[in-house]
């Protein structure tokens, strides 16, 4: 028995899966939820991409969950060994295409023929954000890939001057805008150097568990039970499709909601779904 043993633990030994090609989680930074009152003049502005974060690690484009996206070779072709941060975007209100094409494990050339890499940040990089934005144009510049963009920062004189161009960018079906300290060093985790602007706010929640509806969603789901990262745990219940109450978002996905403000207790207002984020 004991060679039997040994045997099958050598089995288990052979056969362990492989670790993933990132196992580590990248450490980026995340963005504040802007606030009236702050020195706009102290922030460089761009528009807010509604696309998928991706960092290019010098070798190849990862999601911010560590996971390889596999980008046709060409597409990256060029790119510098230094480390950036960005979206892939393909343009506004086409969210769900690039959501598609980024998830294929064997890339579309035609789908990927469409998206940019919009890069927003020197992952590590010394200097200030203003050095570093200048410093991504340059990368950019002297890279002359059709694949690889630096996202417009520029600077407003006043709030108003911001909600005008909030307006501007909405109006064109954009997202909304980021906001990030000028005079900012390179930092990661959630900080308030970087700030988003959005009509309305929007955030992720894990589903835990599937309501049962009730009248007209009988036989379907009536709401979602999902826990934020926080451990705050509420019912979100309006903004589905039917065909979604009747295929509803899996146990354990992550999906996006939108909401007004938030309670004295800490749960959001007025929370209506938006989309189940792609597995990254």
């Amino acid at each position: 028995m004991r060679g039997l043993h040994g045997f099958i633990y050598f089995l288990l030994l052979w056969f362990e899966p492989v670790a993933p090609a990132y196992a580590q989680v990248p450490d980026i930074l995340l963005a504040h939820i802007y606030h009236e009152g702050i020195d706009v003049r102290e922030y460089l502005v761009s528009e807010k991409l509604d696309g998928v974060r991706a960092i290019w690690d010098g070798k190849q484009l990862i999601s911010r969950q560590g996971n390889p996206i596999h980008a046709p070779g060409w597409f990256t072709r060029g790119f510098p060994t230094q480390s950036l941060d960005g979206e892939l975007w393909i343009g506004r209100g086409q969210f769900e295409l690039l959501s598609g094409t980024v998830r294929q494990s064997t890339p579309s050339e035609n789908d990927w023929r469409k998206v940019a890499y919009y890069v927003f940040e020197l992952s590590n990089a010394e200097g200030t954000f203003s050095e570093r934005a200048r410093q991504i144009e340059r990368i950019v510049g002297n890279i002359h890939s059709p694949y690889l963009k630096a996202i417009k920062q520029f600077h407003v004189s006043d709030e108003a001057s911001l909600k005008r161009t909030l307006d501007s960018i909405v109006a064109r079906h954009g997202e909304g805008l980021m906001l990030h300290r000028a005079d900012a060093p390179y930092v990661t985790g959630r900080n308030h150097v970087l700030l988003k602007l959005k009509p309305q706010l929007d955030a992720e929640a894990r589903v835990i568990a599937h309501v049962p509806g009730k009248g007209k969603y009988l036989g379907k789901v009536g709401a979602l039970l999902v826990e934020t990262p926080q451990g705050l745990q509420f019912r979100l219940g309006t903004g589905f499709s039917d065909a979604e109450r009747a295929q509803p978002p899996a146990i354990g996905s992550i999906v996006t909601y939108t909401y007004r403000d938030l309670t004295k207790n800490g749960k959001p207002k007025f929370a209506s779904f938006l989309r189940v984020r792609p597995p990254e």
